[in-house]
């Protein structure tokens, strides 16, 4: 797969099919992005675990927050890496050699490892690279252009306006 560019399609389908998300570099400092994009995620319906072995067993943004992938109470549907890209390469081996496969393994902005995503997609995971969900949830719902930002998605339809957020475009996860 060409992991310079995604289709829409490619980045909705993994948006909509994900229901669990363990956030890998968590933070509970407020100022930094990983806080960021979990409040926006859990905003969103998705159910996230915070991996951060400094904050294990304190909670963030109201999660329990655990050490490793190791310690969480089921397999999740995504990884959400916020670490390096020599740690992502690293943080692939490892769950390919858990035998625990999430449906995707997402790497955050700047982070990239092309032999890692091989490795992951030979195992039957979709990757992403150096992108954030919560970027593209946005632009594809349509809420980055609130902001005056181009989103790319242009469509005739007017937003059908929904208590809280809007969804518009992506079906609001239901916890389970």
């Amino acid at each position: 797969m060409d992991h310079n560019s995604y289709s829409d399609t490619y980045i909705k389908g993994i948006l909509d099919e994900v229901k669990t998300i363990a956030m890998i570099g968590a933070s509970a400092n407020t100022v930094r992005p990983s806080y960021f994009v979990l409040k926006y995620m859990l905003s969103k319906g998705y159910d996230v675990w915070p991996i951060n072995p400094g904050q294990a067993g304190k909670e963030i943004l109201g999660q329990k927050a655990y050490a490793s992938l190791e310690d969480l109470p089921d397999t999740p549907d995504m990884i959400d890496i916020f670490r390096n890209s020599e740690a992502a390469g690293q943080i692939v081996d490892d769950v390919i050699a858990s035998g625990k496969l999430p449906k995707v393994i997402w790497m955050q902005l700047t982070v990239r490892h092309e032999e890692a995503a091989q490795r992951a997609e030979a195992a039957g995971i979709k990757v992403v690279m150096d992108r954030c969900p919560k970027i593209e949830y946005g632009r594809l719902s349509g809420e980055i252009g609130w902001a005056g930002v181009n989103s790319r998605t242009l469509s005739s339809k007017r937003p059908a306006l929904k208590a809280g957020f809007q969804h518009r475009g992506l079906s609001p996860t239901k916890k389970t």
